[in-house]
């Protein structure tokens, strides 16, 4: 196993599991890029930060509250989460059996690696081998991040101070899930996006929400400009933005937060050592077992192609691994959920309307606002939705779309009625307790299904 992320560890503690001989190998920190750089660390900040800005807005309520953010001991915080994290899935490993080594594995024929270690290279035979290297951040010309002024996502999960001001670029999830931390804390937040809007890979609906509370948090938007260039000024910079139609801009700030996507690490194992090749995208190409062009080695994760999830790196990681014992197991991604922890959150699976369209079904579609929703109110958080799409000759759910607060957390019942082919009847007919945001889950399928109490 190469890499130690949520892919590459799932896969090893379950290859182990099944009987085999495992060695784990991780260049940097085991959990990867999730665990140590993202993931966790970016969600404890939310919640830091969430904190925070709850106690001092929350006058309507009658609460009134003086608020000191100290970040550097929120980021130690944030760090012993990560911290506890890490050593979790270390001890997980070494208790299923899995050897783990410290070092860079590189392929040096089609049932040999070469594993770069402190103590020198070592050769390691093996009779299977998985691919988990993972991804990293789309370099963006001209901002090369130099961890002071021109900052990348990591760089920004360990900040000392709360900087006055800054420039996000890109307004995908990971821009947006930062660009909101630092608003909360305190930061005057510019977001420069080269589309017309935040979360350009979602509906215009659901990235209407996420804009209007982004803009009521203070932050800027600057869509339909690329960030071409940047300098110093002073003890901030100067960030150059250009137009379309070529009118520039001159955006200024402590600092410049670069986070325009990530691409497939490929280039780090030798790939063509066994003579597979990544394809246009950069990604290694697999079957529905994971098995690249040699069906010995697999490739999972965000290597393996999108979406780049955690979640769905550690199932090809189960898969991959109960294919090279043998077992029956084939990927199956019609259910696979995605969440953006922005405020409020946004989750989706399966199918939308536009989709399902193309894919030939006829949907129905129904929908539940929180400007309804008991619970939602009571948490200020009416203008989110829940939308759930239907084949409609056969109710069966396809798919559903969650702007509100933990649809992290409610899109998992919609996505087992979509992996086990669940009707609108029996989602809508599922008793939900009252009252919960997941009553607008139960809501949305009765609209769905025509049979709809509290929409109209």
């Amino acid at each position: 196993m190469i890499g130690a992320g949520p892919g590459g560890y799932v896969a090893a503690i379950r290859a182990a599991q099944y009987g085999l001989d495992v060695t784990l190998v991780e260049k940097d920190a085991y959990g990867g890029t999730c665990l140590n750089y993202g993931c966790i660390p970016s969600k404890a900040l939310i919640h830091g930060s969430d904190v925070a800005h709850e106690a001092r807005t929350a006058e309507h309520l009658g609460i009134s509250a003086e608020i000191d953010v100290d970040l550097s001991r929120l980021v130690d915080w944030k760090g012993d989460v990560v911290d506890q994290l890490t050593g979790g899935v270390e001890g997980l490993c070494r208790a299923a059996g899995v050897s783990l080594v410290a070092g860079q594995a590189r392929f040096r024929d089609e049932h040999t690696a070469a594993i770069e270690t402190e103590d020198g290279v070592h050769t390691l035979g093996f009779e299977y081998a998985v691919v988990a290297t993972g991804s990293r951040p789309l370099a963006v010309p001209n901002f090369e991040p130099d961890g002071e002024y021109v900052l990348d996502s990591r760089d920004a999960l360990e900040l000392a101070e709360t900087p006055d001001s800054l420039v996000v670029v890109g307004a995908g999830y990971i821009g947006m899930e930062l660009a909101t931390v630092l608003a909360k804390l305190g930061t005057d937040v510019t977001v420069v996006e080269m589309f017309e809007d935040v979360l350009p890979t979602y509906e215009a609906d659901v990235s209407r929400v996420i804009r209007e509370r982004a803009t009521e948090l203070g932050i800027d938007f600057r869509f339909g400009e690329l960030a071409a260039d940047w300098e110093r000024e002073g003890d901030g910079v100067l960030v150059h933005t250009e137009s379309e139609d070529g009118s520039t801009a001159e955006l200024a700030a402590d600092a410049v937060l670069v986070v325009a996507g990530r691409e497939p690490v490929t280039d780090t194992v030798d790939l063509d050592a066994i003579g597979v090749e990544p394809d246009e995208d950069g990604f290694v190409p697999t079957d529905a077992q994971g098995r690249t062009a040699r069906d010995h080695v697999f490739a999972i994760g965000d290597v393996a192609g999108e979406p780049m999830l955690a979640h769905k790196a550690s199932y090809e990681g189960e898969v991959a691994a109960a294919a090279a014992a043998g077992e029956p197991a084939a990927l199956d991604r019609t259910a696979m959920p995605a969440a953006v922890f922005t405020d409020p959150e946004v989750a989706t699976v399966g199918l939308t309307r536009e989709a399902a369209e193309d894919a030939g079904y006829t949907p129905s579609v129904g929908q539940m606002s929180l400007g309804g929703n008991g619970r939602a109110l009571t948490v200020e958080a009416g203008d989110g939705f829940v939308r759930v799409v239907a084949d409609g000759p056969t109710g069966q759910v396809l798919g559903a779309q969650i702007v509100a607060p933990n649809a992290s957390e409610l899109i998992g019942e919609v996505a087992l009625a979509v992996e086990q082919g669940l009707s609108l009847a029996e989602l809508a007919g599922t008793v939900h307790t009252h009252p919960t945001l997941s009553e607008a889950v139960m809501e949305a399928a009765a609209d769905a299904a025509g049979d709809a109490v509290h929409t109209h």
